[in-house]
């Protein structure tokens, strides 16, 4: 399993604008073939910064998911919105235990 976990940041300014586009990310990555996890979750404290978690089946279903037209429209309304700061890291993982 791949994990990927990490931040991007934007003008707190533009958080509210940011929604609808990440809404749309969020909803079709889900649906894609090999994403256990995709999630975007603001930070409480700190405006503007964005956490990201993604959990995949395998590195084919990851390079898949960078080449969906939802992917490009993601990057092309970042460029728009400002965002930057990109500081996200990918990690190969066995299988989790709950605890």
């Amino acid at each position: 399993m791949l994990l990927i976990a990490g931040t991007i940041r934007l003008p707190a300014e533009n958080v509210a604008a940011a929604r609808d586009a990440i809404a749309a990310v969020v909803t079709a990555t889900r649906a894609e073939d090999g994403c256990l996890e995709y999630r975007f979750a603001e930070d409480v404290l700190d405006p503007g910064l964005i956490h990201i978690t993604e959990r995949w089946r395998d590195r084919a279903a990851l390079d898949a998911h960078f080449g969906t037209p939802h992917i490009a429209a993601w990057r092309a309304a970042g460029a728009a919105l400002g965002i930057g700061g990109r500081a996200l890291m990918l990690y190969e993982v066995g299988a989790g235990e709950a605890i």
